[in-house]
């Protein structure tokens, strides 16, 4: 094996090959989207902010492992990174089937799923950092867009996948009603991982004379590009954190319905229109994607309604779908082909950071003025994004 492969394969195909992983991973995250803020607020009788703070702590403890994936990314090659990332997921999910039979006791099971949601927020971060610098160097530097593009694809087809088979999984009786068996299938998942990727050939990390850039160094470089991110993910925040618990209120069937087309348009988008990012260039793509985003949060912010719900959740997810890559795949090559790993980590930080702030923020703001505050709220954050976006168009032009 040498440090660098050489493709013998389509750069499509090279990359299918491993995102496979973290697909899995991303089904995982699924399953107890449709059900995990309705547990904590409804099972277990806490607020809507903590089920808020229950559900972005995932990506918080993304948030925090980051650095870590980012720096053995380069130091000892992506495989690697992305077993653990899959262990991880296993504890996780172990944690998630225990947390359902304690049901009756609030504050235990409020701090096993607690304990559940930070090991998941670490899997993912080892898992999709590894997967995308695997497959960069699997299918060559200049197919990055393609890595990226079908690492989202799976992400969230996975959730979109994920959430509906997790909302039925919910309904079934004792012994495994509730979140156990949502446990049960997500530790199956990435244990099946587990045994296939044994099975795959690792790259080993680039030789590089230089010195690792730093974190803070790479986090100073993609700052621009973190920002306007930041703002779009804000909306997916709302939909992942909050729309089941919005469907649940209002007494309305299809919670996970709409989760699911939020995912099928998002892959859609992301499948179709990926190249556009190329041709048109990522600041003009990021600019669409998120006066797209916009439209959507801003419809569920002024219809109160099951379609106009269903409308805004695909807009939305249209909107998001491009919103990554355009930024990305000119962030993750600020900091050179030796620190791919670093540049890639510091950008994700930035989505991560906003989901997560966005539970607790966005939480608080049901409390005191709503749902349709909230997500009006969101709407006016993809604006201030457009503005980002433009002022770093005009630094680039």
């Amino acid at each position: 094996m040498t440090a660098v492969e050489t493709p013998v394969q389509s750069p499509t195909k090279r990359v299918l090959a491993v995102v496979l992983f973290n697909l899995l991973v991303y089904i995982v995250i699924g399953l107890p989207n449709a059900v995990l803020t309705i547990f904590v607020h409804k099972t277990l009788g806490y607020s809507t902010t903590v089920a808020g703070i229950a559900f972005s702590l995932q990506y918080f403890a993304t948030f925090a492992a980051r650095p870590s994936a980012g720096r053995l990314v380069d130091r000892i090659g992506p495989k690697p990174v992305v077993v653990g990332g899959l262990a991880t997921c296993v504890v996780s999910g172990i944690l998630m089937a225990l947390c359902g039979p304690f049901a009756a006791t609030p504050l235990l099971s409020l701090t096993i799923l607690l304990g559940s949601r930070l090991m998941l927020g670490w899997a993912e971060s080892w898992a999709a950092t590894g997967v995308i610098v695997w497959n960069i160097r699997r299918a060559g530097a200049e197919n990055t867009a393609i890595a990226i593009s079908w690492n989202g694809i799976c992400s969230y087809g996975g959730i979109a996948m994920g959430a509906p088979i997790g909302a039925e999984l919910a309904q079934l009786g004792a012994p495994f009603g509730g979140l156990v068996s949502v446990g049960l299938l997500s530790v199956a998942l990435p244990l099946f991982g587990l045994a296939l990727i044994g099975f795959y050939k690792g790259v080993l990390p680039l030789p590089s004379t230089e010195k690792p850039v730093a974190f803070s160094r790479a986090l100073r470089l993609v700052l621009p590009h973190g920002c306007a991110l930041a703002a779009g993910s804000i909306g997916f925040g709302a939909i992942s954190s909050f729309l089941a618990l919005y469907y649940s209120v209002l007494h309305w069937e299809g919670a996970a319905k709409a989760l699911a087309i939020f995912g099928v348009v998002f892959v859609f988008i992301r499948f179709f229109f990926a190249s556009q990012i190329a041709k048109r260039g990522g600041v003009f793509v990021a600019i669409v994607s998120l006066f797209v985003e916009t439209l959507g949060l801003a419809t569920l912010a002024f219809f109160e309604n099951p379609d106009a719900a269903l409308v805004g959740a695909a807009l939305t997810g249209a909107g998001f779908s491009l919103l990554f890559p355009a930024l990305g795949v000119l962030a993750v090559n600020r900091a050179g082909p030796q620190n791919r790993g670093a540049a890639l980590g510091a950008y994700s930080i930035f989505i991560d950071l906003a989901i997560a702030c966005s539970g607790l923020f966005l939480g608080q703001v049901i409390e005191f003025a709503g749902y349709r505050t909230m997500f009006g709220t969101t709407a006016v954050c993809c604006l201030a994004g457009i503005m980002i976006s433009r002022s770093l168009g005009r630094r680039t032009a």
